[in-house]
């Protein structure tokens, strides 16, 4: 059914360059609520390596003992069928995050499930055979090839992965279980593409490709080599840079709810969406979500214009409108523009505020005597004197005058 990766996996923190993928990975970690990440690039970049190697940065999970889905014992809104049965008896126990992979040639039973229709009949019990989407839950789906994938599954999955919830259906008879996963899809390029639709489902795109440097070349060969040689020692040395990623990881996700973003910044997300066609509002909400986490991981609480534009690269690479000979890099200076137009837009709106205030502050004093019944005097008990400030006052404001 599915695989899971238990051998000695080559560190995170020990993979050279392709800073853009490992972002995308750890931003999704740290909020799945994303929608998953789509890496693409070509064969031999360490798109695999990295995915296997980040499930050994995340925490384990604290489980319910004996449960086929895992269930989070703190969300007993969450809870599978079972475990609502027997809340009161159960047992908690925690579990390492694995890699479940999902093969390109899966059916749909494979990924959700089946049900025993002919034991529904007869018995009127539900028998479920748990799906790769059971052994999902709260764990990385990772899914080589997603583009060689049947389209039906694709959408299978990328449904699931926003509600949570995998339901299967058959034949009158209905099961649903708890399937929170964090998605992670890998592709080709050169091997054809995902349609536009599919696309648009995953919440970031990573596009990577080979590293022509030499030297750097050199330094991928040399890790390559001291890590099968002795992978235990490879790992050791690079186990206090995990650790601090994965404790960054952690205090980003602790402060997460607490990072604002200024409506001002809000502004200038959906300008860059907005100028680089992007169609329906799924890339305006992602971008909030994306440059909210950025800000979390690099642990400030408050969104900035930087973090707005390091998200774009993650959240437009597979969104933009594309000519057939375009490519799918982010443009700099067109998203530089969208900025500059959210800016002045904000200071057109800022200069417009007080004079707002101004003119009602002028109506207020002018309407006042009138609303108290008191009576403008000049001193000596005449009301029918006016203030000569005030008449002047008056003038300056009729277009009249």
């Amino acid at each position: 059914m599915s695989k899971t990766h238990n051998r000695q996996i080559y560190p995170f923190s020990a993979i050279v360059g392709q800073e853009t993928m490992k972002t995308a990975l750890i931003l999704n970690a740290i909020n799945p609520s994303i929608g998953g990440v789509l890496i693409k690039g070509e064969r031999g970049t360490a798109k695999s390596t990295a995915v296997r190697s980040l499930a050994a940065l995340l925490p384990e999970n604290k489980v319910v003992l004996g449960c086929t889905f895992g269930c989070d014992p703190e969300k007993p809104e969450d809870f599978c069928e079972d475990c609502r049965k027997n809340m009161i008896t159960l047992r908690t126990t925690e579990r390492k995050m694995t890699v479940v992979e999902l093969p390109v040639s899966a059916t749909e039973d494979m990924v959700v499930g089946s049900l025993d229709i002919s034991s529904a009949i007869k018995d009127g019990e539900k028998k479920f055979e748990p799906g790769i989407l059971a052994a999902a839950h709260r764990n990385i789906l990772y899914v080589d090839e997603v583009n060689l994938l049947n389209d039906h599954i694709v959408d299978l999955l990328l449904d699931v992965a926003a509600m949570g919830l995998n339901i299967i259906e058959r034949e009158g008879v209905s099961y649903s279980h708890p399937s929170s996963f964090i998605l992670i899809g890998t592709m080709n390029p050169e091997e054809g593409d995902l349609r536009p639709q599919l696309l648009d489902r995953f919440g970031l795109c990573a596009v990577i490709e080979g590293i022509a440097d030499t030297d750097t070349r050199l330094e991928i060969i040399r890790r390559r080599m001291e890590f099968e040689n002795n992978p235990a020692k490879f790992i050791e040395k690079w186990s206090a840079a995990d650790k601090k990623t994965a404790d960054r990881i952690l205090a980003a996700k602790e402060l997460l709810p607490d990072v604002g973003i200024s409506d001002e910044m809000l502004r200038i997300a959906v300008q860059i969406c907005t100028d680089a066609g992007v169609d329906g509002h799924r890339g305006d909400i992602t971008l909030v979500k994306t440059a909210k986490t950025l800000c979390a991981y690099k642990l400030h609480t408050e969104v900035t214009e930087d973090d707005i534009k390091e998200a774009a690269k993650l959240v437009l690479a597979h969104r933009m409108k594309k000519t057939p000979f375009s490519n799918e890099q982010y443009d700099d200076e067109k998203i530089n523009e969208s900025i500059e137009k959210a800016k002045n837009q904000n200071k057109s709106e800022s200069k417009d505020k007080p004079e707002n205030n101004e003119q009602e502050s002028r109506s207020e004093q002018q309407e006042k005597p009138q609303e108290s019944g008191e009576q403008n005097n000049d001193g000596k008990g005449n009301p029918n004197n006016t203030d000569d400030s005030e008449t002047k006052l008056f003038k300056a404001s009729d277009p009249f005058a």
